[in-house]
Formats: C-alpha cells, structure tokens, sequence
C-alpha cells in the first residue's frame, strides 16, 4: 500500500497554550489544512465544488493526542479517506513528527452536502470521481 497523502506544517508560536504546547483546537486546522490540501492535489477546488453544488461538511472529529508538539517543531499531518458505500465517509489522520513519532491521531466522518437541498447527498464518491484528476489520492 502507497504511503498516504501528507503536508508539512511548522508549530507557531502563537498557536501554543500557557505550556506551550501546541493549542488542542489548532489540530482540527492542521487536519483540516491536510484535507484541503489533498483536494487541491486531486485537482478539486472549492470553487469547483461549489459549481458541483456540493460543499464537504465535517460530521463528527475525534482527536487522540499522543506527544506533545511545541513551537518550532515540524509536522507531517497525513490524510486517508475510507468509504463505506453510503453517504458519509472517514477520514484517518496522523499527525506525525519528523522522526516518526505520532502525535495525535485524528478520524473524522464526513460528507458532501447539496448546497440547495441542505440535505447529504447519496453517493460523494461518485462526485470526486467526476471531478478529481487523480482518484488515487482518495483510495479509489
């Protein structure tokens, strides 16, 4: 199996709490930052989701935070998609120092909404098939 798709980020200083440790909601950007990331490198654009009728909406996000990551320290935060058949899907992330060590480890459930029915829709897979130039990013 191909390694999975990551990003490079570097904590900031103002990012960290009164510790100065890296601020647990500043996780949930990094991962989110990953994902867009990924779109972007299939060839999906926000814009192009928005002309799809169709925006990504985060249903639920649970963090597992492992080591500390304090300012300065790089970080690669992974990115894999999981699809079940229906109309959400999984997302599990790492968000991994440079010498491997895993920092915390987040999974998000997720899906596509139809921006005018305000309702998910059906099958997302089937709209990053249609849109995306590389499927491979998202294991289909």
């Amino acid at each position: 199996m191909a390694e999975p798709f990551s990003v490079r980020v570097t904590v900031r200083g103002y990012e960290t709490d009164v510790q100065g440790h890296l601020n647990q909601a500043v996780y949930i950007n990094y991962a989110e930052h990953a994902r867009w990331s990924l779109l972007q490198a299939a060839g999906i654009t926000q814009a192009g989701l928005v002309g799809r009728g169709v925006g990504p909406v985060a249903l639920e996000t649970t963090i597992r935070y492992k080591r500390e990551l304090l300012a300065g320290d790089e970080v690669d935060v992974t990115c894999e998609f999981e699809w079940s058949g229906g109309k959400t899907f999984r997302i599990r992330q790492e968000v991994r120092k440079t010498d491997g060590t895993v920092a915390a480890e987040v999974i998000a459930v997720g899906g596509l909404l139809n921006l005018k029915e305000r309702r998910l829709i059906a099958d997302p897979d089937a709209v990053f098939k249609e849109l995306a130039a590389d499927l491979s990013l998202f294991g289909l």
